[in-house]
């Protein structure tokens, strides 16, 4: 091992393989800042490219690229509140609050030194253990894949806050979201409305875009601010800061990679919740992170991006191990496997073990080539926050559009982007925290198709396995948990069924009544599906309705007195700092209720009118026509500064998607009037 370990670094560093390494990484650097792209259409338009390399080189291009989106995405999700990718989602809850007290360059040093880290601890971890891990691997079946994603949605406790009972519905909305397609068991097609978009059920990227994008640009149009207006650490001593909070935090770097890696190498979890996982346990585990998680805490940055990186080398395992793919992107991977005549399995844990230590110093020198060069440019990224709204939104509202559309490139996935853009936006303005929403979408079909897997394959075994009876009773414990916490803060079991008042109704319990209207007109539509394809929608609706119903009853009931003596200290605690939701707080009470509407309207109204040009005209020739409406309509701002953001937005949406990715656009109405005009880019 030793051995071929030494001869792969070598290889490596090659000044030709170096040269392909880097190039990788400044690719995967750029596609993970711009929202929802991601690294996946990278690595496929790299694949046919490695045709004529050794397999060394053609490993350290895609991997180069895959190890290192992770990295770039920190970026946008700090400086704006834009997820580059589903697996930055949480950096969001932390990254952007540092970002608006002026410590984006902070935030920004952490993330890239915990990705780094995060990123060269998988790779080792991946390197050491893969012989190990293999006989491991072997014995995981559906049950401990539905228990592992069973511990994921026991994270929805921790990551509701406050508010056990909202969060309960939202991960139950989710799950149900989840479902929405033709189900697997009997093809019956499952709240599709007759829509052939939906069959296959809806893309992830258009609603993690659409829950924790837009909102966070529709408030910063209400505000009509920048980002920030001061600058608490100057660029170099916020750097050299966020670098000294992940040595400070180490253990907590080395935990959460361990999560990354280990969550990783289990084939279908997905990059998506991960870092959620990871956000998770380090509320549980930091001291103070209740009160400070959510509010700017640098420690939730680096709980996020070190578990992000990590997950690459993780997911090569499975790959490498048993050609099962771990990640979208080692699926991709595969194909150079099959290119150049490798077959994953015991042969590149043998014959080609020089090769597969190759990937693993791929991945170790990606991520800290990828840190290096964002370092480098961190200035000009922190500078980002300071530049008014006007400057920003059209640019990252284009980019946003592009990347939705990548989800399943159908009309269906803008219409989901805006959908998802109100019910976020509401969701935050209301204090409904939105991860939970989240967790449960990405975790709800995998527990339906490993549940239903495990009992035809099972019975009721299943649940006789170890590892599944040690995951389920970690599931529990963490739902469990801080439900305890609240019974102890309200003094006791009997005082929180008993302290009930006179009924109080607050116009902002009408979204209560939708969601309870909603659910039971989904419980009712499910009711005349087969057997098989009703039982788990109907026992989640059946749930989250029961929440919905409670949490609107101890809303509405509920006497605001003081706690008992036993619970007096806990919420002191809470009512010092404790979040009332583990979420991004609001930053526009300041604005009165008139003009918030007033101005959420305008912003999403500027949102359909891109999507009406769009369906006219095409993508391409409205983002010029949309740049200069809205910067001379919002603020009057100068030509010399509308005319090359314009011209130069609308230029690299040509050649980057237009040219290099060949994105199919949308069809549009003068298209389909006028053929000949498809000529034209996104005609």
């Amino acid at each position: 091992m030793l051995q071929a370990a030494w001869n792969a670094l070598v290889m490596i560093l090659d000044p030709t393989r170096l040269m392909f390494l880097s190039a990788g990484v400044v690719m995967g650097l750029i596609l993970g800042i711009l929202p929802g792209i991601g690294g996946l259409a990278g690595t496929a338009l790299l694949l046919p490219f490695t045709y004529t390399m050794d397999p060394y080189t053609a490993f350290a291009l895609l991997l180069g690229l895959a190890s290192t989106t992770a990295t770039g995405d920190p970026i946008p999700a700090i400086m704006f509140g834009v997820p580059g990718g589903a697996g930055s989602a949480a950096t969001v809850l932390d990254g952007l609050p540092m970002a608006r007290r002026g410590e984006a360059g902070r935030a920004l040093a952490a993330a890239y030194m915990s990705s780094m880290m995060g990123g060269v601890f998988g790779a080792l971890l991946m390197g050491c253990t893969l012989p190990l891990l293999r006989p491991i691997m072997l014995h995981l079946g559906s049950p401990e894949l539905l228990a592992f994603s069973a511990l994921g949605i026991s994270m929805v406790a921790v990551l509701s806050g406050n508010t056990p009972l909202r969060g309960l519905t939202a991960a139950g909305i989710g799950v149900m979201i989840a479902m929405i397609g033709t189900d697997p068991q009997t093809g019956t097609l499952r709240w599709t409305f007759e829509t052939l978009y939906l069959w296959d059920g809806l893309p992830l990227v258009p609603i993690v875009l659409g829950l924790f994008a837009l909102p966070e640009l529709c408030d910063l149009l209400i505000t009509r601010t920048s980002i920030t207006s001061n600058t608490r650490y100057d660029i170099k001593a916020g750097m050299w800061q966020g670098t000294k909070d992940c040595f400070t935090h180490w253990w907590l770097v080395l935990r959460c990679s361990w999560i990354g890696a280990a969550f990783g190498s289990v084939p279908g979890i997905g990059g998506s919740v991960i870092d959620w996982l990871a956000y998770g346990h380090a509320i549980r585990t930091e001291k103070g992170a209740y009160q400070t998680f959510g509010t700017g805490d640098v420690r939730g940055v680096i709980a996020s991006e070190s578990a992000n990186n990590a997950r690459e080398g993780g997911a090569l395992v499975p790959t490498i191990a048993f050609g099962v793919p771990g990640s979208a992107g080692m699926a991709i991977l595969l194909g150079a496997f099959l290119i150049h005549g490798l077959v994953p399995g015991p042969d590149m844990l043998g014959k080609h073990l020089s090769i597969t230590y190759a990937m693993v110093w791929s991945v170790a020198l990606a991520n800290i080539l990828g840190a290096g060069l964002c370092y480098t440019f961190s200035g000009q990224f922190a500078k980002l926050a300071t530049l008014r709204y006007t400057l920003i939104l059209p640019c990252v509202l284009g980019i946003i559009y592009i990347g939705a559309f990548e989800g399943s490139r159908n009309w269906g996935d803008l219409f989901s982007l805006f959908i998802f853009g109100v019910i976020g936006w509401v969701m935050k303005q209301l204090k409904w925290p939105r991860p939970p929403l989240l967790l449960g979408v990405v975790l709800g079909d995998t527990i339906e198709r490993y549940m239903f897997i495990s009992v035809e394959r099972y019975g009721l075994s299943w649940l006789s396995r170890p590892i599944v009876i040690i995951l389920l009773a970690l599931a529990v414990l963490g739902l469990v948990r801080p439900m305890l916490q609240d019974v102890k803060v309200h003094g006791g079991l009997k005082r929180m069924l008993t302290d009930f008042g006179r009924p109080r109704f607050h116009p902002t319990d009408l979204l209560y009544v939708f969601i309870i209207g909603l659910l039971a007109l989904a419980l009712l539509e499910a009711s005349a599906w087969t057997l098989n394809a009703k039982i788990v929608p109907m026992i989640v609706g059946s749930l989250a309705l029961a929440f919905a119903v409670t949490s609107l009853l101890n809303q509405m009931f509920r006497v605001l007195a003081s706690p008992s003596p036993a619970g007096m200290a806990d919420a002191a605690k809470a009512e010092i700092g404790q979040k009332i939701h583990m979420d991004l707080a609001s930053d526009t009470d300041h604005v009165p209720l008139k003009s918030l509407l007033l101005r959420a309207g305008i912003f999403f109204g500027w949102l359909a009118g891109f999507m009406a040009s769009m369906a006219v005209i095409g993508l391409i020739p409205t983002v010029p026509m949309f740049v200069i409406a809205f910067m001379r309509t919002e603020n009057s701002e100068p030509w010399k500064l509308v005319l090359p953001q314009a011209v130069g937005l609308t230029l690299f949406i040509y050649i980057v998607f237009d040219q290099l990715l060949s994105v199919p656009w949308p069809t549009t109405l003068l298209g389909t009037l006028f053929p000949v005009l498809k000529i034209i880019p996104s005609l």
